[in-house]
């Protein structure tokens, strides 16, 4: 089914010149590098810009996608819910307003993220020196919408696959600090046999 079918999808709001932060007052900004492929930093960090009266159509609150249209990679990302304020989405990220009673955001996100997705993507991707995914490839783009509880499933399957990854990554990680541990060890201890020697 197309993206635009199962859901609203607009730019991030443009700003009229530079954006300088704010320390107080200002409304959060979800920026470009705040998005990667590991989802969206929405913690702290966000930095505040006093961007005036926005219209509600540049923030999400939770429940929504956010999408990456420029530069690589060109992932989406699942806004949690619910945030504990509205967050605006500063152009070129897009943001896509899933209908929830046909798709869950975490679903879209993954399907978006799927590397045939991906490749279909490329395809219609424009510029060399930075890439740039149109907003009629987004709005035409076709993704497979099975039942809500089969979605949740596959959300639920791919978070724990992620899991996975991390904990065995940590494991390599520690098993090489142990063995380089046991080598020095080994390597010292053969130093003070030559020294009594």
């Amino acid at each position: 089914m197309r993206l635009a079918d199962l859901s609203e999808i607009h730019s991030g709001y443009t700003a009229r010149g530079r954006l300088d932060p704010v320390l107080e007052g200002g409304v959060p900004a979800l920026q470009l590098r705040d998005v990667g492929a590991s989802g969206a930093e929405l913690g702290s960090g966000l930095q505040r810009y006093d961007l005036g009266a926005l219209s509600e159509r540049y923030f999400v609150s939770g429940g929504e996608v956010v999408f990456r249209s420029r530069g690589e990679p060109n992932v989406a990302a699942a806004i949690r819910h619910p945030l504990p304020e509205p967050i605006a989405v500063i152009v070129p990220l897009v943001v896509i307003r899933p209908d929830r009673d046909r798709i869950l955001p975490e679903y879209l996100a993954w399907a978006i993220n799927q590397p045939d997705t991906q490749r279909r993507l490329g395809l219609e991707a424009q510029g060399t020196a930075l890439r740039m995914i149109p907003m009629p490839a987004l709005e035409n783009l076709e993704i497979a919408v099975p039942d809500l509880s089969t979605q949740k499933r596959v959300v639920e399957l791919s978070a724990l696959a992620r899991r996975e990854g991390q904990l065995l990554r940590q494991l390599a990680a520690r098993k090489d600090d142990l063995v380089n541990a046991i080598l020095g060890e080994a390597v010292k201890a053969t130093d003070l046999k030559e020294i009594a020697r």
